[in-house]
């Protein structure tokens, strides 16, 4: 081989080895990397547990000894006012202890099989149900699962406190190894079974027995067991008095779980399953009252907000919980609502009353004859009716399009968007064009829902999320307080607060602060928040305020004091209505919602049971607006409330009533015809009226044609209407007539372009004279005259038809015996006008009051048509127009 030949053999020997020792340093290379990595875990491993080992042996050294008292009866908790008062003790007084050897043993297993089903298998901590939490809280987020065992319970009621710390877990676990290793298991079941809070100021499921059903553990039922063995992770929550259908659930999950672990068998659990929850609680009358404690409707809310919070546990813990109860106040709500005002024996009432610039519930009216574990309707919800509408509609529109108070909306006929539903006002009736105060102070249905679907459900349902109201999918009928939706008093006050308080709102709240046993406190007050603008504020609160003035609240008015408020009524359905046999009129409820500067009040009336209507107004709807001025006549007793302050960026003006868009008044333009609104500063009108009508144009073409058969003349003229904003009043025509030079007699007042005369005579003269008249304004007058030819018969029963009054008959040739003044149609006061032939009172076919009087008779008539009997007025239709609502 030559020379050169070996070299390259040589050479790709050497390459090759080179090559093969690469890879081998690479693999070495990667293994070393990966043992560091290894390694590292392993030394992290062990530093976080020779670290968490220190830790949790630092911790643990600082944990409280445990002591047999405190580990046996609960530490007294006291709920206290906002002066400091205790109004009721929580602890161990209101406790039957019962020994573990007394606890029935299918008690024992429904307790095991909810809350610890391997309390007998473990040493405190249960590790393998650590881990199932641990996987469930990384599948489900944090704190989706607990793994608090039973020994574990009975140390964190005993001596730690409610926050969720490392350090208090650790002294918990600590604790817990403790107290199985000096106690039996019988004996740390007995601690719990007799320690756990069950509901309101009850201890221990032995009290509770006797509280919800009036038995000794001994006689209770499966499924009775299985309520008071589910209690304790919601006491309030749960409790069937309150809440029946989260307890039978509760219930039912519990006798699922026995029956899952072997406890019961499954014909067992279905047919425990089957009985009502209610069925065997002991009734109203024979549950035991506390009579130590007052106010339980205002504690009932104190431990909902406790248990909303997850700080039940810590009414055993010894502390102070320092409300924003007002007694004066809480006994003022407590003698309203206990009053004799219903319609009903059973009929109900809830309130809350707020302080309109905190958000403190400083009183409660859970209902009448509350005990406190019986329904709080203060707390439950129901649908809102009008009350909404402020919310929802007007509230939003004004936030963020800057209408004016004076916006003209169309009051008419109107189907839900895009749908072929009407929507109807509770009269029945249309206004057409009237301001966005009208609208909602006369609360009309129409106009809401229009204003509402301009808004947009988004921005809609933006605004009352603000306001605490929260709304899943949004429709029109929500607007006037329908559909799915349904809130507390609670609620409801929190929402309108801040209308009254430049709109700041607050979380309506009761607990104001937690004080420890070592003086220490949390504070738990909600911050407060800007949600709408100082103006939207403001001029919502203006237009409520018109409604307790002239719209549907007056009953609510309290004299002298600067408030404003919505009304609200919702409806049945038609199936519903035909199921009971109920009348147009009947409502399942009634709300009143007012505010001051100082104070808000949210009222609802009404029944338990929904399908049980409001049947009468006095005693019925207006229930919530009495109650309403009852107590907050008491609350500014004596008091100088500020009234409502219009701030810089809010404008006021004199407009032309009626305008659109609005015009400025002018000096010349009559204060009929004026209007004082509110704008959003910088979107006030600029243009003002250059004239206004202080005399009204003469109608023309005044024709009158006699007709020989039926014996009448008929009368046409025309007529030019002006803009109707520039007007007072629609215009109306005052018809009248002479006869052979006589002085001319009215006849009749219409609207109409035309009228009949009837019972002419043959060779007289007849003039008839038309003028247009508005309110105060009228037209000059014109004028057509007609012979009617031919003899005049020579009979003395005709001397009387000349017009001359003959013993107090007929008075005008009108044999429709019309006034001498009419009682005129709009309703003012005909004066002394005699009737005619038919005798006919003041007619009033507007609704206002007419006081004409007749020859046989004097009445006042509203809302009523023309009457034909001697001394009969119109039906009486002087009332207020007050309800309102979802349909209201």
């Amino acid at each position: 081989m030559s020379d050169q030949k070996k070299s390259r053999v040589a050479r790709r020997q050497q390459m090759e080895a080179e090559r093969k020792r690469g890879k081998n340093n690479k693999k070495k290379n990667g293994n070393s990397i990966i043992k560091k990595v290894v390694l590292g875990i392993v030394a992290l491993g062990i530093a976080v547990l020779v670290g968490g080992a220190g830790l949790f042996a630092f911790y643990a050294s600082s944990a409280p000894d445990l002591d047999e008292n405190l580990l046996k009866d609960p530490l007294t908790s006291d709920i206290v006012d906002r002066n400091g008062n205790i109004i009721m003790k929580f602890g161990a007084e209101n406790r039957e202890f019962v020994p573990y050897d007394k606890i029935p043993k299918e008690m024992e297993n429904a307790i095991l099989a909810t809350e610890d089903i391997r309390f007998y298998k473990h040493h405190g901590m249960d590790f393998w149900r650590l881990g199932g939490a641990v996987l469930a809280n990384f599948r489900s987020g944090f704190g989706s699962q607990g793994a608090s065992t039973l020994t574990q319970q009975v140390i964190k009621n005993s001596f730690l406190s409610e926050e969720k710390t490392l350090k208090r877990k650790a002294q918990e676990a600590w604790l817990a190894f403790k107290l199985e290793n000096e106690y039996s298991k019988e004996q740390i079941f007995e601690m719990y079974f007799n320690k756990i809070l069950m509901s309101g100021n009850i201890y221990g499921i032995g009290t509770a027995a006797k509280e919800f059903y009036g038995k000794d553990l001994n006689e209770l039922e499966l499924h009775e067991m299985a309520l008071l063995a589910g209690m304790p992770q919601s006491p309030n929550g749960y409790n069937p008095f309150k809440n029946p259908e989260r307890a039978e659930k509760r219930r039912n999950t519990v006798l699922s779980l026995m029956y899952k672990h072997g406890k019961i068998t499954k014909d067992e659990m279905e047919k425990a399953k089957a009985i009502p929850v209610t069925k065997t609680l002991l009734p109203e009358d024979q549950r035991k009252q506390n009579k130590d404690s007052k106010y339980l409707a205002y504690i009932d809310i104190v431990l909902d907000e406790l248990e909303s919070a997850g700080m039940m546990d810590i009414l055993a813990e010894g502390v102070t919980i320092q409300t924003a109860l007002d007694p004066s106040a809480q006994q003022s709500v407590e003698k309203a609502i206990n009053s004799s005002i219903y319609e009903s024996d059973e009929m109900q009432a809830g309130m809350t009353v707020l302080n309109t610039k905190t958000g403190e519930i400083v009183a409660i009216g859970g209902g009448r004859n509350f005990t406190g574990r019986n329904w709080n309707f203060a707390s439950s919800r129901r649908q809102p009716g009008s009350v909404i509408k402020p919310i929802l509609s007007y509230g939003p529109i004004i936030e963020n399009e800057s209408w004016s108070t004076a916006h003209i909306l169309n009051d008419e006929p109107y189907k839900y968007k895009g749908t072929d539903i009407s929507i109807r006002n509770v009269d029945g009736k249309y206004m057409g064009p009237i301001t966005m105060r009208e609208a909602l102070y006369r609360s009309r249905n129409i106009p809401a829902i229009k204003v509402f679907e301009e808004v947009g459900t988004k921005r809609a349902r933006d605004f009352a999320g603000k306001l605490g109201l929260q709304y899943d999918k949004m429709t029109s009928a929500l607007a006037i307080g329908g559909d799915y939706a349904e809130f507390s008093t609670i609620e409801m006050a929190g929402a309108y607060a801040p209308f009254g308080n430049g709109g700041i709102y607050t979380k309506p709240h009761a607990v104001k602060k937690i004080i420890y046993r070592d003086g220490s406190d949390r504070n738990l007050a909600p911050d407060p928040k800007t949600v709408m603008k100082d103006s939207t504020a403001y001029m919502v609160t203006d237009i409520l305020r018109d409604v307790i003035t002239y719209g549907t609240g007056k009953t609510a008015n309290v004299r002298g004091l600067d408030m404003a408020g919505k009304t609200g009524t919702t409806n049945y359905d038609a199936a519903t209505m035909k199921e009971k046999g109920m009348k147009n009129t009947d409502v399942p409820d009634s709300w009143f919602t007012g505010y001051t500067t100082e104070y808000t009040i949210s009222v609802w009336g009404g029944y338990k049971d929904f399908k049980t209507p409001i049947t009468t107004y006095d005693r019925g709807r207006y229930v919530p607006q009495i109650l309403f001025r009852t107590v907050m006549t008491d609350l500014v007793a004596g008091k100088n409330t500020p009234r409502f302050k219009q701030p810089s960026s809010v404008e006021e003006a004199v407009i032309v009533k009626g305008s659109n868009p609005p015009i400025l008044a002018s000096n010349s333009t009559p204060d009929s015809l004026k209007s004082k609104e509110l704008f959003v500063r910088g979107t006030a009108p600029t243009e003002m009226a250059e004239e206004t009508i202080t005399e009204l144009e003469a109608p023309s073409g005044l024709s009158a044609q006699y007709d020989a058969e039926s014996n009448s003349v008929s009368l046409n003229w025309s007529y030019d209407n002006p803009d109707a904003y520039m007007l007072p009043e629609p215009v109306q025509f005052n018809v009248s007539v002479s006869v052979d030079g006589s002085e001319p007699q009215n006849m009749t007042t219409t609207s109409e372009n035309n009228v009949t005369f009837s019972g002419v005579e043959r060779g007289r003269t007849y003039v008839f004279y038309v003028k247009a008249i508005s309110g105060e304004i009228e037209s000059s007058t014109v004028s057509t005259s007609l012979l009617i030819e031919g003899q005049t018969e020579d009979d003395p029963s005709m001397d009387d038809q000349d017009g001359n009054v003959d013993n107090g008959e007929n008075n005008g040739e009108n044999n429709n015996g019309n006034n001498e003044n009419n009682g005129n149609n709009n309703g003012n006061t005909g004066d002394s006008g005699n009737n005619g032939n038919n005798g006919n009172k003041g007619n009033n076919n507007n609704g206002n009051k007419g006081d004409g009087d007749n020859t046989t008779g004097d009445g006042t008539g509203s809302s009523g048509d023309v009457t034909t009997d001697p001394g009969t007025g119109g039906s009486d239709g002087s009332g207020d127009g007050t309800d309102d609502g979802s349909g209201r």
